[in-house]
């Protein structure tokens, strides 16, 4: 059977609403996140497919390198559909100052469209294709960053904002 794969949102359309575990930054153990009640800052949601792996790592330190720049201008959450222990783990590991969302139920990631088929060694599999939606301060999506690479991210995201 074949998955259904949702498709993305588009720009100036409102930011499909989500409740998440969110572990990191301001957030205190336990806590969930809900995108409705961000409104009045922009909000980047960076998708990302593992804690820990080589791309996701650089991609994650790059904000936190930049954070002092990216923080006055948008808060920012890491999305991935690992648990919250594993992202506790990888921002304990890497200093992360942003906080990470557990997806996985998947909720999000197909709401966001960036659930999708991917290709390694000529086995397909399903994985989180690594995506930043850009939300402005009234909720809806001002930009859209796919197949984003780790090293150009925050450069990307700032000339967004």
């Amino acid at each position: 059977m074949k998955p259904c794969i949702m498709s993305k949102p588009s720009p100036k359309t409102p930011a499909p609403d989500f409740t998440a575990p969110v572990v990191g930054g301001d957030y205190p153990e336990g806590a969930t996140v809900t995108l409705g009640n961000l409104k009045g800052k922009p909000v980047v949601l960076y998708f990302y497919p593992k804690d820990d792996t080589p791309g996701c790592t650089k991609q994650a330190c790059a904000l936190r390198d930049g954070w002092k720049e990216i923080a006055e201008k948008a808060r920012v959450f890491g999305i991935s559909i690992d648990p919250v222990k594993s992202h506790a783990k990888f921002i304990q590991k890497h200093d992360l100052p942003f906080p990470l969302i557990a997806d996985e139920d998947k909720a999000i990631v197909n709401a966001y469209g960036v659930w999708v088929e991917k290709s390694m060694y000529g086995k397909k599999y399903m994985g989180t294709e690594r995506s930043t939606f850009i939300i402005d301060k009234n909720g809806r999506i001002s930009a859209i960053l796919e197949k984003v690479k780790p090293e150009e991210h925050l450069d990307e995201v700032l000339k967004l904002l």
